[in-house]
């Protein structure tokens, strides 16, 4: 019996594939547990419709990301610390401060997750820090880092 899944099952496939398995297991397992359902014409066409509604917004949402990121690349961000014994940082500048830095100074809510920082900015001066807005969109951000 052919089915398509409405869930990842674990050894058989993942949610919107079609497998073949034996009428038993899909009459036993698969259907009253409702991961999965029996691949008829109507239920083909709906998986069709389903895939290509999600590659729109997944389209849509890559634009969006791409946009996001040709703004942030404009912007500089300035982080004011504390200096401690010859001119240094007292302490780093992690991504929770620069994001919080980001949302006062351009109401741009970035999560602090997002930000990649290839180690603690513990100078003074301009510095970059990639911001992963979508698997495949990455945004570089200038973080300028001055004495308070």
């Amino acid at each position: 019996m052919k089915i398509i899944l409405t869930q990842d099952v674990k050894k058989l496939g993942k949610k919107g594939g079609i497998i073949e398995v034996s009428d038993g297991y899909a009459r036993n397992y698969i259907l009253p547990q409702k991961l999965g359902v029996e691949a008829n014409s109507k239920n083909l066409n709906d998986l069709k419709l389903q895939k290509s509604n999600e590659e729109k917004t997944m389209q849509r949402l890559l634009e969006e990301a791409q946009a996001l990121a040709e703004k942030i690349g404009k912007q500089t961000v300035v982080v004011s610390m504390k200096a401690g014994e010859g001119g240094k940082v007292f302490g780093s500048v992690s991504s929770k401060e620069i994001a919080a830095a980001i949302k006062a100074q351009s109401d741009l809510e970035i999560d602090k997750k997002k930000i990649q920082l290839s180690e603690p900015i513990r100078s003074f001066g301009v510095h970059e820090a990639g911001i992963k807005l979508h698997p495949q969109v990455t945004a570089t951000l200038r973080v300028k880092v001055e004495e308070a």
